[in-house]
């Protein structure tokens, strides 16, 4: 990723280190009934003596009923180019189902935001490997060898979203409440050794 995406630790926390002292939240409804995302924003926000504003993220699960069959490969890109170079890459192995911008609300003080994308996928068939371990293969490479492309997730009816950024910063940016989940994650960052980067953020996902 570009180096505009990394984000140094503030003044203030310089000399400080607070080891294990992240915010974590997290829920599910064990009948599947979904909710909104105003509950797991809530729920960590409130944890914000728990971050320092280098990365925040929130994983659900249920997001995408329409497209519960297909692989929901969340990116980060660094332009246009890198993104198109990934798209004909992944032609290569399956097929696009849908293509489409990850809608966000990008605030006035953020400069150089990525391209946030979302591609629902479906991987040929394979003899020799099952689908998820395909899709394993296809993340890894992409995320290994595309100059400017990251994977965030690439789940079936799921989807991260994380970023350098407060935790109500990146909730609005990614307008978290606008999305339903059976099971919702979430992760604020106080990092005390490594910069903050939008792929760095927590949760992890293949």
């Amino acid at each position: 990723m570009k180096f505009e995406n990394y984000t140094a630790l503030p003044e203030k926390f310089r000399h400080q280190r607070v080891f294990d002292g992240c915010g974590i939240s997290g829920f599910i409804n064990i009948d599947g009934t979904q909710e909104s995302g105003d509950r797991i924003v809530d729920m960590l926000c409130i944890l914000s003596e728990r971050e320092n504003g280098l990365g925040a993220g929130f994983a659900g699960y249920g997001i995408y009923p329409k497209y519960k069959d297909n692989y929901a490969l969340h990116f980060l890109f660094d332009d246009e180019s890198s993104k198109e170079e990934v798209l004909r890459h992944l032609e290569k192995y399956g097929y696009i189902v849908q293509s489409e911008a990850i809608p966000t609300k990008v605030p006035a003080h953020v400069d150089f935001p990525p391209i946030t994308w979302r591609v629902f996928f479906e991987p040929k068939e394979l003899k020799s490997v099952s689908l998820d371990d395909e899709v394993v293969k296809i993340v890894m490479e992409i995320n290994e060898k595309f100059e400017g492309a990251f994977v965030m997730s690439s789940g079936k009816n799921m989807g991260v979203f994380k970023a350098t950024g407060w935790s109500h910063e990146v909730a609005d940016f990614y307008k978290i409440r606008d999305y339903k989940a059976y099971m919702w994650l979430a992760h604020s960052r106080f990092p005390t050794n490594t910069p903050g980067w939008w792929g760095g953020a927590h949760p992890f996902n293949l």
